[in-house]
């Protein structure tokens, strides 16, 4: 549920009993395109600000957090990645973090929501900075049925840029599509879910995740928080898992002496987000403890 009143957007999240607001100056774009609601204000303090259904995607001010934390552990996780799959990730951030690889050969963003895209370029160019990289690829259609027809054994690294596990995106969360993504990926392959927040979800979303993608065939499963904001309390999640390859260890000296710029990501960050708080080592014990050995 959300409100807009007295110059404060707010997104409501009632079955929690809690809410969140950002004091907006104009609603600078409205429209209902074929599959949502999609909406962009300019706020005081966030820049601006991405609206799905009524829930907050991103804002200028914090997006770096998500978007470095769903790629980079990922990228430095797996040892010479080369073709990556974005599922989701419409607002071209995932897809930019991505290309800042040089290693990266070929990337491929799979949106159902083309004007999710078009109005980023929009609004948020400086998340689609890489858009016009040769390496860069766009298909707007079914990321779930993409994933059932691409090339076996084809793809290094798959990144789950989805909305919450409901409509559209209900189907990225299920052990079908973990077993499509496994096929898809080579020797050492790895996947990444975005997995909600940690505080509120571990049991009711992070757990089933975990219990699926070992389901499907991955051997190694792990959790990273990480900071978000504008997100559900404040703090969210990305869960991690590879085929063969233990993703606690990662090319750390790559990671220190890396080439690029980012705000948040560092080897100290990956390192720390790798160390699950104890109520979800509780939550996830069955599923942790091959890992830890």
């Amino acid at each position: 549920m959300t409100a807009l009143n007295d110059g404060w957007f707010t997104e409501v999240f009632q079955d929690q009993g809690t809410a969140f607001s950002l004091q907006v100056k104009k609603k600078l774009h409205e429209e209902q395109t074929p599959f949502q609601k999609l909406e962009i204000y300019e706020t005081e303090t966030f820049g601006n600000l991405m609206v799905l259904d009524g829930c907050v995607m991103l804002t200028t001010r914090d997006n770096f957090l998500y978007h470095e934390m769903m790629t980079h552990p990922a990228l430095f996780t797996h040892r010479d990645p080369k073709k990556v799959v974005i599922v989701g990730g419409g607002d071209c951030g995932t897809l930019k973090e991505v290309l800042k690889h040089p290693g990266i050969e070929e990337a491929w963003q799979v949106e159902i929501d083309e004007r999710v895209t078009r109005v980023s370029e929009e609004y948020f160019p400086e998340l689609c900075e890489a858009n016009s990289d040769p390496r860069a690829n766009f298909f707007f259609g079914d990321g779930i049925q993409w994933m059932r027809d691409i090339e076996p054994n084809s793809v290094d690294l798959i990144i789950i840029d989805s909305t919450d596990p409901v409509g559209p995106a209900e189907g990225l969360f299920a052990l079908d599509f973990y077993r499509d993504a496994m096929l898809a990926l080579r020797e050492g392959g790895i996947i990444v879910q975005q997995s909600e927040s940690p505080l509120l979800h571990t049991h009711s979303i992070i757990k089933g995740i975990h219990e699926d993608m070992r389901q499907a065939g991955f051997e190694h499963v792990q959790t990273l928080p990480f900071p978000q904001p504008v997100y559900p309390t404040g703090w969210w999640s990305c869960t991690m898992a590879s085929k063969e390859n233990p993703i606690k260890y990662f090319r750390e000296e790559d990671a220190n002496n890396r080439p690029f710029v980012t705000r948040y990501y560092n080897a100290g960050v990956h390192r720390g987000a790798l160390a699950m708080p104890q109520f979800m080592v509780d939550a996830l014990e069955d599923e942790v403890r091959p890992t830890e050995g």
